[in-house]
Protein backbone atom coordinates (compact mmCIF):
# COMPACT_ATOMS: atom_id res chain seq x y z
CA UNK A 1 0.00 0.00 0.00
CA UNK A 2 1.42 3.49 -0.73
CA UNK A 3 2.53 5.64 1.73
CA UNK A 4 0.01 8.45 1.42
CA UNK A 5 0.36 12.07 3.21
CA UNK A 6 -3.51 12.90 2.25
CA UNK A 7 -6.75 10.93 1.51
CA UNK A 8 -9.79 12.77 0.77
CA UNK A 9 -12.82 10.33 1.39
CA UNK A 10 -16.20 11.51 -0.19
CA UNK A 11 -16.20 14.89 0.04
CA UNK A 12 -19.20 16.47 -0.86
CA UNK A 13 -19.83 20.26 -0.65
CA UNK A 14 -23.52 22.15 -1.32
CA UNK A 15 -23.46 25.67 -1.49
CA UNK A 16 -27.57 26.87 -1.73
CA UNK A 17 -29.09 25.41 -4.63
CA UNK A 18 -25.85 23.83 -6.15
CA UNK A 19 -23.49 20.90 -4.82
CA UNK A 20 -20.30 22.07 -5.77
CA UNK A 21 -18.86 18.40 -4.59
CA UNK A 22 -19.94 15.10 -5.17
CA UNK A 23 -18.53 12.28 -3.08
CA UNK A 24 -15.06 13.05 -4.27
CA UNK A 25 -12.26 11.10 -3.22
CA UNK A 26 -8.40 12.18 -3.48
CA UNK A 27 -4.97 10.30 -2.27
CA UNK A 28 -1.49 12.00 -2.47
CA UNK A 29 1.64 10.35 -2.03
CA UNK A 30 3.90 11.09 0.15
CA UNK A 31 6.85 12.59 -1.85
CA UNK A 32 4.90 13.38 -5.47
CA UNK A 33 3.56 16.12 -7.06
CA UNK A 34 0.72 15.26 -8.18
CA UNK A 35 -1.81 17.04 -10.38
CA UNK A 36 -5.75 17.94 -10.49
CA UNK A 37 -7.19 18.59 -13.97
CA UNK A 38 -10.42 20.05 -14.60
CA UNK A 39 -13.12 22.55 -16.39
CA UNK A 40 -13.28 25.52 -14.82
CA UNK A 41 -16.43 25.21 -12.58
CA UNK A 42 -15.63 21.61 -11.99
CA UNK A 43 -14.79 22.34 -7.95
CA UNK A 44 -11.10 21.65 -8.14
CA UNK A 45 -10.68 25.30 -5.94
CA UNK A 46 -13.19 24.33 -3.74
CA UNK A 47 -12.14 20.67 -3.05
CA UNK A 48 -8.77 22.62 -2.70
CA UNK A 49 -10.73 25.05 0.11
CA UNK A 50 -11.85 22.25 1.77
CA UNK A 51 -8.60 20.82 2.62
CA UNK A 52 -7.59 23.80 3.32
CA UNK A 53 -9.80 25.21 6.04
CA UNK A 54 -10.76 27.94 4.06
CA UNK A 55 -14.76 26.19 4.22
CA UNK A 56 -14.15 24.49 7.44
CA UNK A 57 -14.97 21.28 8.80
CA UNK A 58 -18.35 20.83 9.65
CA UNK A 59 -19.34 22.48 6.29
CA UNK A 60 -19.01 19.90 4.24
CA UNK A 61 -19.56 15.91 4.19
CA UNK A 62 -16.39 13.76 4.52
CA UNK A 63 -13.17 12.57 6.09
CA UNK A 64 -9.66 14.51 5.81
CA UNK A 65 -6.86 12.16 6.61
CA UNK A 66 -3.61 13.59 7.02
CA UNK A 67 -0.26 11.96 7.62
CA UNK A 68 -2.77 9.01 8.94
CA UNK A 69 -4.83 11.41 11.68
CA UNK A 70 -8.14 12.50 10.49
CA UNK A 71 -8.24 16.15 10.61
CA UNK A 72 -10.72 18.68 11.45
CA UNK A 73 -9.30 22.04 10.14
CA UNK A 74 -11.62 25.52 11.10
CA UNK A 75 -9.43 27.55 9.39
CA UNK A 76 -6.17 28.38 7.62
CA UNK A 77 -3.99 28.97 10.50
CA UNK A 78 -4.89 25.37 11.82
CA UNK A 79 -4.47 24.02 8.25
CA UNK A 80 -0.79 25.43 7.89
CA UNK A 81 0.37 24.38 11.47
CA UNK A 82 -0.17 20.75 10.60
CA UNK A 83 2.09 21.77 7.05
CA UNK A 84 -0.74 22.57 4.68
CA UNK A 85 0.05 26.04 2.40
CA UNK A 86 -2.00 26.86 -0.38
CA UNK A 87 -0.69 29.76 -3.20
CA UNK A 88 -4.20 31.06 -4.86
CA UNK A 89 -3.91 31.89 -8.25
CA UNK A 90 -4.79 35.43 -6.98
CA UNK A 91 -1.52 36.32 -4.77
CA UNK A 92 -1.50 37.74 -1.26
CA UNK A 93 1.44 39.69 -0.94
CA UNK A 94 1.31 43.35 0.10
CA UNK A 95 2.43 45.67 -2.63
CA UNK A 96 3.87 47.94 -0.55
CA UNK A 97 5.83 45.56 2.13
CA UNK A 98 8.89 44.31 1.39
CA UNK A 99 9.92 40.83 0.43
CA UNK A 100 10.95 40.49 3.78
CA UNK A 101 7.88 41.69 5.44
CA UNK A 102 5.26 39.32 3.17
CA UNK A 103 7.33 36.36 3.68
CA UNK A 104 7.02 36.64 7.64
CA UNK A 105 3.37 38.15 7.70
CA UNK A 106 1.48 36.83 10.39
CA UNK A 107 4.81 35.03 11.06
CA UNK A 108 7.10 37.42 12.54
CA UNK A 109 11.00 36.62 14.12
CA UNK A 110 10.28 38.79 16.89
CA UNK A 111 11.84 39.12 20.23
CA UNK A 112 10.76 40.73 23.86
CA UNK A 113 7.51 41.86 21.20
CA UNK A 114 9.67 43.55 19.16
CA UNK A 115 10.62 42.48 15.43
CA UNK A 116 13.85 41.16 15.10
CA UNK A 117 14.85 43.21 11.55
CA UNK A 118 17.93 41.60 11.46
CA UNK A 119 16.91 37.92 11.73
CA UNK A 120 14.19 38.71 9.52
CA UNK A 121 16.24 39.21 7.08
CA UNK A 122 18.98 37.09 7.28
CA UNK A 123 16.16 34.42 6.93
CA UNK A 124 14.24 35.57 4.27
CA UNK A 125 17.59 35.46 2.03
CA UNK A 126 18.38 32.31 2.91
CA UNK A 127 14.34 31.28 1.66
CA UNK A 128 15.22 33.56 -1.22
CA UNK A 129 18.44 31.93 -2.37
CA UNK A 130 16.88 28.53 -1.70
CA UNK A 131 13.60 29.51 -4.18
CA UNK A 132 16.57 31.00 -6.83
CA UNK A 133 15.83 34.97 -6.01
CA UNK A 134 18.72 37.25 -5.56
CA UNK A 135 17.11 40.58 -4.69
CA UNK A 136 17.64 42.40 -1.15
CA UNK A 137 14.80 41.14 1.11
CA UNK A 138 14.19 44.90 1.97
CA UNK A 139 12.35 45.45 -1.57
CA UNK A 140 9.03 45.95 -2.12
CA UNK A 141 7.08 43.29 -3.71
CA UNK A 142 5.70 46.26 -5.79
CA UNK A 143 9.31 46.62 -7.60
CA UNK A 144 9.45 43.00 -8.62
CA UNK A 145 8.03 41.13 -11.70
CA UNK A 146 4.79 38.70 -11.08
CA UNK A 147 7.27 35.60 -11.96
CA UNK A 148 9.20 36.87 -8.74
CA UNK A 149 5.92 37.35 -6.80
CA UNK A 150 5.06 34.25 -7.33
CA UNK A 151 8.52 32.31 -5.87
CA UNK A 152 7.79 34.99 -2.46
CA UNK A 153 4.79 32.95 -2.43
CA UNK A 154 6.49 29.65 -2.21
CA UNK A 155 9.42 31.18 0.13
CA UNK A 156 6.35 32.43 2.30
CA UNK A 157 5.10 28.70 2.25
CA UNK A 158 8.31 26.84 3.05
CA UNK A 159 8.95 29.83 6.21
CA UNK A 160 5.81 27.73 7.57
CA UNK A 161 7.85 24.50 7.39
CA UNK A 162 5.17 23.20 4.47
CA UNK A 163 4.73 19.29 4.32
CA UNK A 164 1.98 19.56 1.44
CA UNK A 165 2.24 22.44 -1.28
CA UNK A 166 -0.90 23.56 -3.06
CA UNK A 167 -0.46 25.69 -5.93
CA UNK A 168 -3.76 27.07 -8.05
CA UNK A 169 -2.85 27.53 -11.16
CA UNK A 170 0.78 29.08 -10.44
CA UNK A 171 2.03 29.49 -14.45
CA UNK A 172 -1.05 31.51 -15.67
CA UNK A 173 0.45 34.69 -15.30
CA UNK A 174 3.86 33.69 -15.71
CA UNK A 175 5.77 34.13 -19.58
CA UNK A 176 7.82 30.96 -20.63
CA UNK A 177 11.09 32.00 -18.84
CA UNK A 178 9.59 32.59 -15.74
CA UNK A 179 6.91 29.22 -15.71
CA UNK A 180 9.81 27.30 -16.40
CA UNK A 181 11.30 28.28 -13.37
CA UNK A 182 8.95 27.39 -11.35
CA UNK A 183 8.38 24.10 -12.84
CA UNK A 184 12.03 23.37 -11.72
CA UNK A 185 11.30 24.69 -8.27
CA UNK A 186 8.70 22.26 -7.69
CA UNK A 187 10.77 19.36 -8.87
CA UNK A 188 13.81 20.49 -6.57
CA UNK A 189 11.14 21.08 -3.83
CA UNK A 190 9.88 17.31 -4.46
CA UNK A 191 13.60 15.85 -4.23
CA UNK A 192 14.02 17.85 -0.98
CA UNK A 193 10.79 15.79 -0.15
CA UNK A 194 8.25 18.52 -0.12
CA UNK A 195 5.12 16.38 -1.38
CA UNK A 196 3.07 19.31 -3.72
CA UNK A 197 -0.51 19.28 -5.63
CA UNK A 198 -0.60 21.83 -8.63
CA UNK A 199 -4.17 22.79 -10.36
CA UNK A 200 -3.47 23.76 -13.78
CA UNK A 201 -5.09 23.69 -17.45
CA UNK A 202 -1.70 23.58 -19.28
CA UNK A 203 -1.50 19.77 -20.06
CA UNK A 204 2.26 20.48 -21.08
CA UNK A 205 3.49 21.17 -17.66
CA UNK A 206 1.12 18.74 -16.06
CA UNK A 207 3.07 16.01 -17.95
CA UNK A 208 6.55 17.62 -16.97
CA UNK A 209 5.75 17.45 -13.42
CA UNK A 210 3.29 15.40 -12.28
CA UNK A 211 3.71 12.06 -10.94
CA UNK A 212 -0.31 11.22 -10.77
CA UNK A 213 -3.10 13.68 -12.29
CA UNK A 214 -6.78 12.83 -10.44
CA UNK A 215 -9.48 14.77 -13.06
CA UNK A 216 -12.52 16.33 -11.53
CA UNK A 217 -15.89 17.04 -13.68
CA UNK A 218 -18.92 18.38 -12.64
CA UNK A 219 -17.95 18.02 -8.98
CA UNK A 220 -16.88 14.38 -9.52
CA UNK A 221 -13.82 12.12 -9.28
CA UNK A 222 -13.25 10.90 -12.73
CA UNK A 223 -10.01 8.87 -12.64
CA UNK A 224 -6.48 9.43 -11.41
CA UNK A 225 -3.65 8.30 -13.97
CA UNK A 226 -0.34 7.43 -13.17
CA UNK A 227 2.34 9.24 -14.86
CA UNK A 228 3.14 6.77 -17.19
CA UNK A 229 -0.25 6.22 -18.58
CA UNK A 230 -1.12 10.15 -18.61
CA UNK A 231 -1.52 11.64 -22.26
CA UNK A 232 -3.36 14.63 -23.13
CA UNK A 233 -5.78 13.23 -25.48
CA UNK A 234 -6.40 10.98 -22.16
CA UNK A 235 -6.76 14.26 -19.67
CA UNK A 236 -9.09 16.15 -22.25
CA UNK A 237 -11.74 13.71 -22.86
CA UNK A 238 -12.10 12.70 -18.89
CA UNK A 239 -12.26 16.86 -18.22
CA UNK A 240 -15.02 17.27 -21.04
CA UNK A 241 -16.84 14.00 -21.19
CA UNK A 242 -16.06 13.61 -24.89
CA UNK A 243 -13.66 13.23 -27.17
CA UNK A 244 -11.66 16.34 -29.35
CA UNK A 245 -11.18 14.82 -32.09
CA UNK A 246 -9.61 18.54 -33.32
CA UNK A 247 -8.71 20.84 -30.70
CA UNK A 248 -9.59 23.46 -32.85
CA UNK A 249 -12.61 23.73 -35.02
CA UNK A 250 -12.92 23.79 -38.43
CA UNK A 251 -12.70 27.20 -40.34
CA UNK A 252 -13.42 27.74 -43.67
CA UNK A 253 -12.56 31.52 -44.36
CA UNK A 254 -14.57 33.51 -46.34
CA UNK A 255 -12.40 36.79 -46.95
CA UNK A 256 -13.56 39.45 -48.48
CA UNK A 257 -12.68 43.67 -48.69
CA UNK A 258 -9.79 45.16 -46.63
CA UNK A 259 -11.16 46.37 -43.58
CA UNK A 260 -8.49 47.85 -41.35
CA UNK A 261 -5.56 49.08 -42.46
CA UNK A 262 -2.65 50.55 -39.91
CA UNK A 263 0.69 52.74 -41.33
CA UNK A 264 3.29 52.97 -39.50
CA UNK A 265 2.67 53.00 -35.93
CA UNK A 266 4.74 54.12 -33.56
CA UNK A 267 4.13 54.71 -29.57
CA UNK A 268 6.77 55.64 -27.14
CA UNK A 269 7.33 54.41 -23.28
CA UNK A 270 4.54 56.18 -21.19
CA UNK A 271 7.16 56.88 -18.28
CA UNK A 272 10.09 56.96 -20.44
CA UNK A 273 9.35 58.50 -23.40
CA UNK A 274 12.84 57.97 -25.24
CA UNK A 275 11.93 54.09 -25.05
CA UNK A 276 10.14 53.03 -28.39
CA UNK A 277 7.76 50.25 -27.61
CA UNK A 278 6.01 49.86 -31.19
CA UNK A 279 8.25 51.25 -34.11
CA UNK A 280 6.42 51.36 -37.70
CA UNK A 281 3.98 49.06 -37.46
CA UNK A 282 2.20 48.43 -40.80
CA UNK A 283 -0.55 45.89 -40.91
CA UNK A 284 -4.12 44.72 -42.33
CA UNK A 285 -7.01 43.03 -41.85
CA UNK A 286 -9.64 41.60 -44.48
CA UNK A 287 -13.68 41.24 -43.84
CA UNK A 288 -14.13 37.44 -42.42
CA UNK A 289 -10.40 37.36 -41.72
CA UNK A 290 -8.73 36.03 -38.65
CA UNK A 291 -5.17 37.58 -37.90
CA UNK A 292 -2.59 37.03 -35.95
CA UNK A 293 -0.07 38.75 -34.07
CA UNK A 294 2.95 35.63 -32.58
CA UNK A 295 5.92 38.00 -29.96
CA UNK A 296 7.52 37.12 -27.11
CA UNK A 297 6.79 38.68 -23.97
CA UNK A 298 7.74 42.49 -24.30
CA UNK A 299 7.84 42.28 -28.31
CA UNK A 300 5.13 45.37 -28.05
CA UNK A 301 2.00 43.57 -28.94
CA UNK A 302 -0.13 44.38 -26.35
CA UNK A 303 1.19 48.07 -26.59
CA UNK A 304 0.44 48.31 -29.65
CA UNK A 305 -3.28 46.77 -29.38
CA UNK A 306 -3.42 49.65 -26.69
CA UNK A 307 -2.10 52.30 -28.25
CA UNK A 308 -4.43 52.22 -31.34
CA UNK A 309 -7.28 51.45 -29.23
CA UNK A 310 -8.14 54.71 -27.71
CA UNK A 311 -4.19 55.63 -26.91
CA UNK A 312 -4.97 53.57 -24.23
CA UNK A 313 -1.07 53.27 -23.47
CA UNK A 314 1.81 55.23 -24.51
CA UNK A 315 2.51 58.46 -25.59
CA UNK A 316 4.43 60.44 -28.81
CA UNK A 317 1.78 58.20 -30.37
CA UNK A 318 1.98 58.47 -34.68
CA UNK A 319 0.76 56.62 -37.88
CA UNK A 320 -2.38 56.44 -39.23
CA UNK A 321 -5.59 54.42 -39.04
CA UNK A 322 -7.81 53.77 -41.99
CA UNK A 323 -11.15 51.79 -42.16
CA UNK A 324 -12.74 50.42 -45.40
CA UNK A 325 -10.43 53.05 -46.92
CA UNK A 326 -11.48 55.94 -45.06
CA UNK A 327 -8.94 57.96 -42.57
CA UNK A 328 -10.32 57.64 -38.98
CA UNK A 329 -9.54 58.71 -35.59
CA UNK A 330 -8.46 56.48 -32.75
CA UNK A 331 -8.05 59.02 -30.03
CA UNK A 332 -9.89 58.21 -27.21
CA UNK A 333 -11.90 54.94 -26.63
CA UNK A 334 -14.87 56.14 -27.40
CA UNK A 335 -13.31 57.22 -30.72
CA UNK A 336 -11.96 54.22 -31.60
CA UNK A 337 -15.52 52.49 -30.71
CA UNK A 338 -17.47 54.81 -32.88
CA UNK A 339 -15.00 54.28 -35.37
CA UNK A 340 -15.64 50.06 -35.56
CA UNK A 341 -12.56 48.67 -33.31
CA UNK A 342 -12.95 46.86 -30.39
CA UNK A 343 -10.08 45.51 -27.80
CA UNK A 344 -10.80 42.91 -25.59
CA UNK A 345 -7.83 43.19 -23.06
CA UNK A 346 -5.48 40.84 -21.86
CA UNK A 347 -6.17 41.34 -17.86
CA UNK A 348 -9.65 40.78 -18.19
CA UNK A 349 -10.34 41.09 -14.47
CA UNK A 350 -8.54 44.55 -14.50
CA UNK A 351 -9.42 46.10 -17.48
CA UNK A 352 -12.38 43.93 -18.95
CA UNK A 353 -14.91 43.66 -16.64
CA UNK A 354 -16.72 45.13 -13.51
CA UNK A 355 -16.51 42.16 -11.33
CA UNK A 356 -18.63 43.50 -8.48
CA UNK A 357 -21.42 44.33 -11.32
CA UNK A 358 -23.48 41.70 -12.81
CA UNK A 359 -23.08 39.99 -16.08
CA UNK A 360 -26.34 42.59 -17.61
CA UNK A 361 -24.15 45.81 -17.05
CA UNK A 362 -21.12 44.35 -18.22
CA UNK A 363 -22.60 43.21 -21.26
CA UNK A 364 -23.91 47.12 -22.09
CA UNK A 365 -21.63 49.15 -20.50
CA UNK A 366 -19.76 49.79 -23.84
CA UNK A 367 -22.98 50.64 -26.05
CA UNK A 368 -24.82 52.66 -23.60
CA UNK A 369 -26.02 54.79 -26.27
CA UNK A 370 -27.90 51.91 -28.48
CA UNK A 371 -29.94 51.11 -24.71
CA UNK A 372 -30.46 55.05 -24.48
CA UNK A 373 -34.26 56.73 -24.19
CA UNK A 374 -34.93 59.73 -23.31
CA UNK A 375 -31.62 60.27 -21.53
CA UNK A 376 -32.06 57.53 -19.67
CA UNK A 377 -31.02 53.66 -19.91
CA UNK A 378 -33.51 51.18 -20.94
CA UNK A 379 -33.59 48.31 -18.33
CA UNK A 380 -36.09 45.99 -19.97
CA UNK A 381 -34.13 46.30 -23.52
CA UNK A 382 -30.92 45.87 -21.15
CA UNK A 383 -31.91 42.76 -19.84
CA UNK A 384 -32.87 41.55 -22.72
CA UNK A 385 -29.79 42.23 -24.58
CA UNK A 386 -27.88 40.50 -21.88
CA UNK A 387 -30.15 37.78 -21.66
CA UNK A 388 -29.66 37.08 -25.54
CA UNK A 389 -26.10 36.51 -25.21
CA UNK A 390 -26.28 34.52 -22.30
CA UNK A 391 -28.19 32.04 -24.24
CA UNK A 392 -26.11 32.64 -27.69
CA UNK A 393 -22.55 32.32 -26.11
CA UNK A 394 -23.58 29.58 -23.48
CA UNK A 395 -22.65 31.32 -20.57
CA UNK A 396 -22.99 29.19 -17.54
CA UNK A 397 -25.33 31.16 -15.34
CA UNK A 398 -28.82 30.82 -13.79
CA UNK A 399 -29.78 34.85 -15.06
CA UNK A 400 -27.65 38.33 -16.20
CA UNK A 401 -28.16 39.24 -12.85
CA UNK A 402 -25.46 37.26 -11.54
CA UNK A 403 -22.14 39.09 -9.99
CA UNK A 404 -19.51 38.41 -12.79
CA UNK A 405 -16.69 37.92 -10.03
CA UNK A 406 -18.46 34.85 -9.67
CA UNK A 407 -18.03 33.46 -13.11
CA UNK A 408 -15.49 30.93 -14.05
CA UNK A 409 -12.82 31.99 -16.12
CA UNK A 410 -14.24 30.99 -19.19
CA UNK A 411 -18.08 32.60 -18.57
CA UNK A 412 -15.91 35.66 -17.80
CA UNK A 413 -13.98 35.96 -20.99
CA UNK A 414 -17.45 35.07 -22.27
CA UNK A 415 -18.76 38.23 -20.91
CA UNK A 416 -16.05 40.13 -22.45
CA UNK A 417 -17.09 38.92 -26.23
CA UNK A 418 -20.66 39.88 -25.39
CA UNK A 419 -19.92 43.47 -24.60
CA UNK A 420 -17.56 43.84 -27.58
CA UNK A 421 -20.01 42.00 -30.14
CA UNK A 422 -23.21 44.22 -29.08
CA UNK A 423 -21.12 47.03 -30.02
CA UNK A 424 -20.80 45.89 -33.54
CA UNK A 425 -17.41 46.66 -34.20
CA UNK A 426 -15.59 46.07 -37.98
CA UNK A 427 -12.72 44.99 -36.40
CA UNK A 428 -12.18 43.10 -33.09
CA UNK A 429 -8.90 42.77 -30.97
CA UNK A 430 -8.71 39.97 -28.58
CA UNK A 431 -5.71 39.63 -26.16
CA UNK A 432 -4.98 36.48 -25.55
CA UNK A 433 -8.68 35.64 -25.47
CA UNK A 434 -7.79 32.20 -23.70
CA UNK A 435 -5.15 32.76 -21.44
CA UNK A 436 -6.16 30.94 -17.99
CA UNK A 437 -9.45 29.10 -18.94
CA UNK A 438 -9.16 25.13 -20.01
CA UNK A 439 -9.46 23.00 -22.71
CA UNK A 440 -13.24 22.53 -23.10
CA UNK A 441 -14.09 26.74 -22.84
CA UNK A 442 -10.93 27.15 -25.19
CA UNK A 443 -12.96 25.47 -27.70
CA UNK A 444 -16.26 27.52 -27.69
CA UNK A 445 -14.22 30.12 -27.33
CA UNK A 446 -12.46 29.48 -30.75
CA UNK A 447 -15.96 28.79 -32.03
CA UNK A 448 -17.42 32.09 -31.47
CA UNK A 449 -14.15 33.80 -32.93
CA UNK A 450 -15.13 31.69 -36.08
CA UNK A 451 -18.87 32.72 -35.89
CA UNK A 452 -17.63 36.38 -35.85
CA UNK A 453 -15.32 36.00 -39.17
CA UNK A 454 -17.84 34.12 -40.72
CA UNK A 455 -19.87 37.22 -40.35
CA UNK A 456 -17.96 39.78 -41.95
CA UNK A 457 -15.88 40.76 -38.93
CA UNK A 458 -11.91 41.74 -38.87
CA UNK A 459 -10.64 39.54 -36.12
CA UNK A 460 -7.08 40.32 -35.04
CA UNK A 461 -6.06 37.67 -31.93
CA UNK A 462 -2.70 38.06 -29.59
CA UNK A 463 -1.67 34.84 -28.05
CA UNK A 464 1.66 33.89 -26.50
CA UNK A 465 0.39 30.01 -27.57
CA UNK A 466 1.98 29.39 -30.66
CA UNK A 467 -0.16 26.51 -31.22
CA UNK A 468 -3.41 28.44 -30.63
CA UNK A 469 -2.53 30.86 -33.71
CA UNK A 470 -1.04 28.72 -35.71
CA UNK A 471 -4.42 26.86 -35.18
CA UNK A 472 -7.13 29.64 -35.43
CA UNK A 473 -5.48 31.85 -37.82
CA UNK A 474 -5.56 32.40 -41.43
CA UNK A 475 -2.73 34.76 -41.64
CA UNK A 476 0.19 35.63 -39.24
CA UNK A 477 2.33 38.63 -38.29
CA UNK A 478 5.49 38.04 -36.30
CA UNK A 479 6.60 41.11 -33.55
CA UNK A 480 10.21 41.39 -32.26
CA UNK A 481 11.33 44.63 -29.94
CA UNK A 482 8.44 46.42 -31.40
CA UNK A 483 8.88 45.60 -34.99
CA UNK A 484 6.80 43.32 -37.69
CA UNK A 485 9.26 41.25 -38.25
CA UNK A 486 7.19 39.20 -41.24
CA UNK A 487 4.19 37.97 -42.34
CA UNK A 488 3.08 34.28 -43.22
CA UNK A 489 -0.20 32.80 -44.42
CA UNK A 490 -1.44 29.93 -43.25
CA UNK A 491 -0.46 27.83 -45.31
CA UNK A 492 3.38 28.59 -44.80
CA UNK A 493 3.24 29.83 -41.55
CA UNK A 494 5.13 26.47 -39.31
CA UNK A 495 6.11 26.60 -35.52
CA UNK A 496 9.55 26.87 -36.40
CA UNK A 497 9.18 29.78 -39.06
CA UNK A 498 6.89 31.89 -36.88
CA UNK A 499 9.56 31.33 -34.16
CA UNK A 500 12.51 32.43 -36.11
CA UNK A 501 10.85 35.59 -37.37
CA UNK A 502 10.02 36.26 -33.39
CA UNK A 503 13.57 35.98 -32.43
CA UNK A 504 15.06 38.27 -34.76
CA UNK A 505 17.77 40.11 -32.91
CA UNK A 506 18.10 43.87 -33.35
CA UNK A 507 14.86 43.84 -35.81
CA UNK A 508 15.13 48.08 -36.23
Amino acid sequence: MADNILEMRGITKTFPGVKALSNVTLSVARGEVHAICGENGAGKSTLMKVLSGVYPHGTYEGAIVFEGEEVAFKNLRDSEAKGIVIIHQELALSPYLSIAENIFLNNERASGGLIDWNKTNFEAAALLKRVGLRDNPTTKINQIGVGKQQLVEIAKALSKEVKLLILDEPTAALNDEDSAHLLDLILQLKAEGVTSIIISHKLNEIKRVADSVTVIRDGKTIETISQGDVTEDRIIKDMVGRDLEHRYPDHEPQIGEELLRVEDWTAHHPQDPTRVMVDNVSINVRAGEIVGIAGLMGAGRTEFAMSLFGRSYGTRISGKVFMRGKEIKTRTVAEAIDNGLAYATEDRKTFGLNLIEDIKRNVSMASLKKLEKAGLVNDNEEFKVANEYRRDLNIKAPNVLVKTGKLSGGNQQKVVLSKWIYSDPEVLILDEPTRGIDVGAKYEIYTIINRLAASGKGIIVISSELPELLGISDRVYALSEGRITGELPIAEATPESVLKLMTIENPR
